[in-house]
């Protein structure tokens, strides 16, 4: 069944188009909601196609990791709900859930999108930890670059809530944003046969050979890559990959600074 899957997928690409209709790298409608939740210091909700995942991010105050005692952090972690997707089951992360977070942490550590000395509350002792937590509400393909894209807007929305030095107060936000200094974006592009492809829907990803998420700053290098699926890639794979990815991330850049207003 999958490899009749995959002969459809690239009689469709062999005349440049994708099963659905769209150009092999063109995304689906893409929706970014931020400040959705009350209950979280900042949120976002995405929505690339039929895909939906939400963000949240939880500030805490814990103490610092002994090899960076100035320096807060970052959290990542990922649910994938099997409401989302029948394939997904109940209970700790799998394989699936551990790489997305991983791809969501790599893109904005490797980035230094966020000022970690600027979280220090007092050296060794206290600093601001960044939990942030991705859970996926419909799995219609391309999870990575939906949630790379919801936790950078989760970040700009976040807010610190009220420190007295001993407590915080959770009902209280002040006007202080994070130290965001940059914007990861991830482009997930994907191999099958010897066509690319950008945001894949749920049947491509069953039949795609290689992928690459590329995580690009504002500038245009790169910061991270997570490569996945069987086959190997040539080094002109991965040079025509990155290339994909450098210039379609200007797209969804666009489309975080018009949700958030800026």
């Amino acid at each position: 069944m999958i490899y009749d899957l995959k002969e459809h997928v690239i009689k469709f690409l062999q005349n440049d188009l994708r099963v659905d209709g769209r150009k092999p790298l063109e995304y689906r409608g893409i929706s970014i909601e931020t400040g959705i939740t009350r209950n979280a210091e900042g949120s976002a909700r995405v929505k690339i196609g039929e895909t939906e995942l939400l963000v949240g991010v939880k500030m805490e105050v814990g103490t610092p990791y002994p090899d960076t005692p100035n320096e807060g952090t970052i959290i990542v972690g990922a649910e994938l709900l099997p409401l989302s997707n029948p394939e997904f089951e109940s209970g700790p992360p799998d394989i699936q859930a551990i790489e997305l977070a991983r791809v969501v942490d790599r893109g904005i550590r490797e980035s230094k999108a966020v000022n970690f000395k600027k979280l220090c509350i007092e050296e060794g002792k206290k600093v601001w930890l960044c939990v942030i937590d991705v859970v996926t509400i419909n799995d219609a393909g391309n999870l990575f670059d939906a949630a790379a894209l919801g936790a950078v807007a989760a970040l700009k929305n976040t807010k610190l809530p009220e420190f007295d030095e001993e407590k915080v107060n959770y009902k209280k936000l002040t006007d202080k944003g994070l130290p965001i200094e940059e914007e990861p974006i991830s482009v997930t592009v994907l191999k099958i046969g010897k066509h690319f492809i950008i945001d894949p829907n749920y049947e491509e990803e069953k039949v795609v050979d290689a992928r690459l998420t590329v995580a690009v700053m504002k500038n245009g290098s790169l910061c991270a890559l997570q490569k996945g699926g069987d086959e190997p890639l040539s080094e002109e794979e991965i040079e025509k990959m990155v290339e994909i990815a450098v210039e379609k991330s200007k797209e969804l850049r666009t489309k975080l600074h018009a949700s958030i207003g800026e």
